[in-house]
């Protein structure tokens, strides 16, 4: 089993950054694919990025370039810097990992605004 917990969302003006955090229980933690989903409301969820166990990343095109993903292994942890924030990033973010089945974290709220 693996637990999944977020901190670091919150109020930001447009322009503005925040580095997002999910700390991970599990012995498993290293074999499996972390990410960051976000769903804003009334869209579906969609995926913002993620990173393999070997540290391969992948981006939305909405965010590249101003988002970095970034996992530490021997913590548990995996985090999500995003800069140059705008109002459609408003949304609840979900970390999200993948071993064999899909575990989520209970989601943190990223709202931008002037």
């Amino acid at each position: 089993q693996v637990q999944l917990g977020e901190s670091g969302g919150g109020l930001v003006q447009p322009g503005g950054s925040l580095r997002l955090s999910c700390a991970a229980s599990g012995s498993i933690f290293s074999r499996g694919t972390m990410g960051w989903y976000r769903q804003a409301p009334g869209k579906q969820r969609e995926l913002v990025a993620f990173i393999t166990s070997g540290g391969n990343t992948n981006y939305a095109d909405s965010v590249k370039g101003r988002f970095t993903i970034s996992r530490d292994n021997a913590k548990n942890t995996v985090s999500l810097q995003m800069n140059s924030l705008k109002p459609e990033d408003t949304a609840v973010y979900y970390c999200n990992y993948f071993f064999i089945r899909n575990y989520w974290g209970q989601g943190t709220q990223v709202t931008v605004s002037s």
